[in-house]
């Protein structure tokens, strides 16, 4: 009996140590294609980049007052860096995937089904940490941003953290549009959701209804805890925001496992 207990956890501790192995496998694979996938791998980080660079570092360099443009924008195109990272990582390589029968194909392998989903957030998020880094990189040497070392990690996690709603996002899209129009699909949400939620030009410049609308928006609620970090949020409470932004989450992973079985049901069913 005692040598039947003792054997238990050993035998669990050994399938956990294997699940974990296929798990980091299987996300150094998704990163690695990705990396190679110059129309997302480059265009992720270059967009954000080339914003930064023209608005705020040379359209920008000249302003004054408590937050330069520099810093401020800084916070809000890392924000929108990691939600093109994460939403083209997620929903477009999961709806390319879908119509190619690649998923079967992995639903057929010994491999645990979390592990293909947890592989793109993992390579979302790590394509996420290049794009806020660059930008800091950026913002500290180019544009005069005064940013400590504390603040900086900070804002990273903050960011890296707030790139999981987006991912969330991403799988719920990835369920619901086809493979050939799923890059449109993502574009029209979150090009004027980014706009809309201050990202591109601060909020108070926009009309009133579209401030109002940008202010129920997850990406707004993460530019101002990314805000906040360098100076520049508004008075609201950060508790305020986390909860927009998990809220968010846990509706897109409802709406994203609704369409997991209605996937199992045609294919299973």
């Amino acid at each position: 009996m005692a040598t039947a207990t003792s054997t238990l956890p050993a035998a669990l501790e050994t399938r956990l140590a294997y699940n974990f192995k296929l798990w980091l496998k299987e996300a150094k694979y998704e990163y690695l294609k990705n990396l190679r996938l110059r129309t997302y791998s480059v265009s992720v980080v270059v967009f954000p980049v080339m914003f930064y660079i023209l608005f705020g570092l040379i359209l920008g360099r000249h302003g004054d007052g408590p937050i330069r443009a520099a810093t401020y924008l800084m916070a809000t195109y890392a924000t929108f860096g990691i939600m093109g990272a994460s939403l083209f990582g997620t929903a477009a390589g999961l709806a390319a995937e879908r119509g190619l029968g690649w998923f079967e194909v992995k639903r057929s392998s010994p491999m645990p089904p979390a592990a293909y989903f947890a592989a793109k957030i993992i390579m979302s998020v790590i394509f996420s940490a290049q794009v806020v880094l660059l930008l800091m990189l950026l913002g500290v040497t180019l544009g005069g941003v005064k940013l400590s070392l504390v603040c900086a990690v900070k804002l990273l996690a903050i960011l890296l953290a707030g790139s999981l709603p987006f991912c969330a996002m991403g799988l719920a899209l990835g369920y619901f549009v086809g493979p050939n129009s799923a890059p449109a699909a993502i574009n029209l949400i979150y090009l004027p959701m980014s706009f809309c939620s201050g990202l591109w030009v601060p909020l108070m410049f926009l009309p009133r209804i579209m401030r109002q609308l940008g202010e129920i928006l997850p990406p707004y609620h993460l530019s101002q805890l990314a805000l906040g970090v360098v100076g520049a949020g508004n008075a609201e409470p950060g508790l305020k925001h986390w909860e927009v932004l998990i809220g968010f989450t846990l509706i897109c992973l409802g709406i994203a496992r609704i369409g997991y079985q209605r996937d199992e049901g045609k294919t299973y069913g």
